[in-house]
């Protein structure tokens, strides 16, 4: 994980909050986030990163359409990053 762009963990994020999501609500997900665009030359060649890392499956809806999912390398990747996070933010519902 420490390898990918920030673009590229929030895109691993957004694929793990959904179920098997194609590109565009990908991409959906993440302009609100952004507040902007995200062009395609930006959104799949990071797609196709996470996926050459292993991070990410690609499979087939139909002709036109792939779907996108997290691998359990990718999950464990993403539970390693939480844990990592949490020695350094606290819970902001903790009594301080």
């Amino acid at each position: 994980m420490y390898d990918l762009t920030g673009f590229q963990r929030d895109l691993l994020y957004a694929i793990a909050g959904q179920e098997q999501p194609h590109g565009l609500a990908i991409k959906t997900e993440l302009e609100q986030y952004y507040e902007k665009d995200i062009h395609h030359g930006r959104l799949y060649p990071n797609l196709d990163t996470l996926v050459d890392k292993g991070l990410v499956e690609k499979g087939t809806k139909d002709r036109r359409t792939n779907y996108y999912s997290i691998t359990r390398r990718g999950q464990r990747e993403l539970e390693a990053r939480r844990e990592w996070e949490q020695q350094y933010v606290d819970d902001p519902l903790s009594d301080s």
